[in-house]
């Protein structure tokens, strides 16, 4: 009997990771269609400080959700039980966030921080070409520089973060819970 119940318990599990990837497949296509379709929509006729500061957004996006990531697999649940019996808000959103830590881990740094870092390289791109445009030039030199410098804020940004979402994963966590409270009134 035990036997039957353990292979169940298996194909049950292998459904549900079936489940979530199927989930989390829809969720980032759905996504990146909705940002992408933002970023172009506001790129479109823009200049190039425009463009910059739509870079620095999706770069900024994609650095919080990394951070929030990060925070929920390292955050210890006790004080929001505490907080939650004290009828805190955005205690039992905390807990949630908690209780499915490593599929927020995966939304928030792979979906979400992976779809940014593509809508950025695009948003790069526009830039590489408005500056070619405005310095009249087709020179590789551009292209390089502002590819590598998306690169290194994007990934020194995510380094520093992560120091940052670790040692101050309660903090995160509980202004991630208080924010997704609005939402749950």
């Amino acid at each position: 009997m035990k036997k039957t119940k353990v292979t169940r318990d298996k194909k049950s599990g292998t459904s549900a990771q079936y489940r979530w990837a199927l989930t989390v497949f829809c969720m980032a296509v759905a996504l990146s269609a909705a940002l992408s379709l933002a970023s172009e929509s506001m790129l479109d006729g823009a200049g190039v400080a425009v463009a910059v500061l739509i870079l620095a957004l999706f770069i900024g996006l994609g650095i919080v959700f990394d951070v929030i990531g990060v925070a929920v697999t390292a955050a210890d649940p006790k004080p929001f039980h505490s907080m939650a019996a004290h009828k805190e808000k955005g205690a039992r959103e905390a807990l949630s966030l908690l209780r499915n830590a490593s599929r927020v881990s995966s939304v928030c740094n792979d979906v979400v921080g992976d779809i940014c870092g593509i809508v950025s390289g695009a948003t790069g791109a526009v830039i590489v070409s408005q500056l070619q445009r405005a310095f009249n030039t087709r020179t590789v030199l551009i292209s390089v520089g502002v590819t590598a410098l998306i690169s290194g804020l994007t990934i020194g940004g995510k380094a520093l973060s992560k120091t940052f979402a670790m040692k101050q994963s309660t903090r995160v966590v509980y202004w991630a819970g208080r924010f997704l409270h609005v939402f749950h009134r």
